[in-house]
């Protein structure tokens, strides 16, 4: 322990969490991102990314970045309302509202550096302190946050639960109600209740606020997300989608009406205040927007599923519970810290990187492994992960009752 005063604070603090077996640690990686790479100088087959599509090194997409920064530069030097909003952006903006539109009235789309950053800034524009606001119990930490930056009163609904939502809404006298829901649960894998959900925003005059970070470009035939399957459309409808998961690069969008994105531009404090992101980042997900559209985006996604599909039939859990999830995010819920950790180092030791997720970001004693899968996968990744899960979950089950 340091002798200094403020420091022993937070050594201590360090040694609580260690107690707990919630200590973060980072681990370096030297190669791009894809299934088989180089972390802490050990080769590795990982299940760990959210490059669902296997964009993350597509060479298109390479090429457009480095194309990009030949053309902009490294960086974009000012805020986008000063001087950092690039021919790049406003090309990337339009394609996004082009992409989206089966979904919006009059829309268009904003281009932000973070989806975190896109939380924050939707909610807080969209909600003040006379505001109500309904939040999905299992929502990302982000949109939470957002809520909490907008003084609103908040209401959190429990997971998946319409009729309670409805109770709220039904008991709310605010002038600005706002439903925020994730549109793909990032911890759990499954899909928010959207169609219920915007026929009750549009009956209680309320804004839908979907963040659809792990839907965009893996839901839906031609990727556009958690919304195409149920072919919704409505000007209640706020879409905010990561482009830093399937569409390989970084960054994120709002997609709404187009007086929001007005509004937005003109009041969203984490969008005014920041510095644009790099031109050549835009310039990017433009081709990977392209590719996402196209056909190839189609195989990618077909390619996915195929492995979804073949972990779900292979996975012989006795001990453990698989949470079977239409899309790439597979969970296998353990249950304590310590097992999600053993569980881990037992997989590492077989050159397999899969997360142990523990508190605070899933609920206390759910403590998971959270395979992510990606249409870069081969199926020799697949059954090479599903047999030593399988063979770590018989042995946990023999320790259980030895």
């Amino acid at each position: 322990m340091s002798a200094h005063p403020l420091l022993e604070r937070i050594e201590s603090g360090l040694a609580d969490i260690d107690r707990a077996h919630l200590r973060r640690t980072h681990r370096v990686v030297s190669t791009p991102c894809q299934p088989h790479l180089r972390a802490d100088g050990r080769d590795v087959l990982a299940f760990a990314s959210n490059d669902y599509l296997g964009l993350a090194a597509h060479p298109k997409i390479v090429e457009a970045l480095i194309d990009g920064a030949r053309r902009y530069g490294a960086g974009s030097g000012a805020s986008h309302l000063i001087s950092g909003h690039s021919q790049a952006h406003a090309e990337l903006e339009a394609a996004l509202a082009d992409f989206m539109s089966p979904h919006l009235v009059d829309g268009r789309a904003l281009y932000f550096c973070t989806g975190y950053m896109a939380n924050l800034a939707t909610i807080s524009a969209l909600a003040n302190k006379d505001a109500e606001i309904f939040s999905e119990e299992l929502n990302h930490a982000s949109l939470i946050d957002g809520a909490r930056l907008s003084r609103a009163r908040t209401h959190v609904y429990p997971h998946g639960d319409v009729a309670a939502l409805a109770a709220l809404l039904e008991a709310s006298e605010a002038e600005t109600k706002l439903i925020v829901t994730d549109g793909v649960f990032s911890m759990d894998g499954d899909i928010a209740p959207l169609p219920q959900l915007l026929a009750l925003a549009e009956k209680h005059n309320a804004w839908l606020v979907v963040d659809d970070a792990h839907g965009f470009g893996v839901v839906g035939e031609n990727g556009r997300g958690v919304f195409e399957p149920f072919d919704l459309r409505s000007p209640n409808l706020v879409i905010i989608g990561t482009l830093g998961k399937a569409a390989g690069v970084a960054g994120a969008y709002v997609a709404a009406h187009k007086s929001v994105i007005e509004w937005l531009i003109n009041r969203a404090r984490p969008y005014i205040f920041t510095t644009a992101a790099a031109p050549a980042q835009a310039q990017a997900l433009l081709a990977s927007l392209a590719l996402i559209r196209g056909d190839e985006g189609r195989e990618r996604r077909a390619a996915l599923q195929a492995r979804i599909f073949q972990l779900r039939s292979s996975l012989k859990l006795k001990h453990w519970r698989h949470i079977a999830s239409p899309t790439g995010v597979q969970p296998i819920i353990l249950g304590e810290n310590a097992a999600a950790l053993h569980a881990q180092a037992g997989l590492a030791e077989a050159g397999l990187w899969v997360p142990a997720i523990r508190p605070p970001t899933v609920a206390p004693g759910t403590s998971r492994l959270r395979v992510t899968l990606s249409a870069a996968h081969t199926q020799d990744d697949v059954a090479r992960l599903t047999s030593a899960i399988n063979q770590l979950d018989h042995d946990w089950t023999a320790h259980a009752h030895g």
